[in-house]
């Protein structure tokens, strides 16, 4: 393996990611989490984060059986992993323990692309989409072979737009949502819910007022 300019044998140091940027998902109001959250390519492999403010600890499991433990790097519960040698896409689950030590098996939200083609998106900016209602709100979806609840919203003048419900404690900070500037619309595809599951949205303005 070939040595970082640290020569740490090509282990990145984390966070890889920036502070301030961490400090904005911690916080709830960065407006691009998937630049943060989920996987991306780094130096010479992938890095993996995800923010669990409920968890003690938090490993990945990828496909195939092979899992691998996730270094604090806040203490909020700010979480990376470096894979070295490995490339995207990455089909992998978290596997977390709350702070009673009870086990918890989830797919990453922010692993899967998004869940609006363009087309639907350009007709919903021009206002002529002509079945509108089967697109925002929250609608029992597939990606990736995976089933979920795809959410939409129109908020083009928020900063930060999360889904809320029992699944996440009605925290906002947990599923921040990926903003699409052309049409307005916040969206996520959020894996394992199903018909029935109680929700909200949480909207952070621009504003202090």
């Amino acid at each position: 393996m070939v040595e970082d300019k640290d020569g740490k044998n090509g282990m990145p140091e984390l966070p890889t990611a920036p502070p301030g940027a961490i400090d904005a998902i911690v916080g709830a109001y960065h407006g691009d989490p998937f630049a943060i959250l989920g996987p991306h390519e780094f130096e010479n492999g992938v890095v993996i984060r995800t923010f669990m403010p409920q968890a003690s600890n938090v490993e990945v499991l990828i496909d195939g059986g092979t899992n691998y433990a996730m270094k604090r790097v806040h203490p909020h519960g700010f979480y990376e992993l470096f894979l070295p040698g490995q490339r995207l896409p990455v089909s992998y689950k978290l596997r977390w323990f709350d702070f009673e030590e009870r086990e918890h098996l989830q797919e990453d939200p922010y692993r899967f692309p998004q869940s609006l083609n363009d087309y639907d998106q350009y007709l919903m900016a021009e206002g002529t989409h002509a079945h509108i209602y089967e697109k925002l709100g929250a609608h029992i979806a597939e990606l990736d072979g995976v089933g979920g609840v795809r959410f939409a919203v129109w908020a083009p003048g928020a900063e930060r737009v999360s889904v809320i419900g029992d699944f996440n404690h009605w925290d906002g900070r947990r599923h921040p949502m990926r903003f699409h500037i052309n049409s307005g619309i916040w969206e996520l595809f959020v894996p394992g819910l199903g018909e029935g599951a109680l929700y909200k949205y949480e909207i952070k303005t621009r504003y202090n007022s």
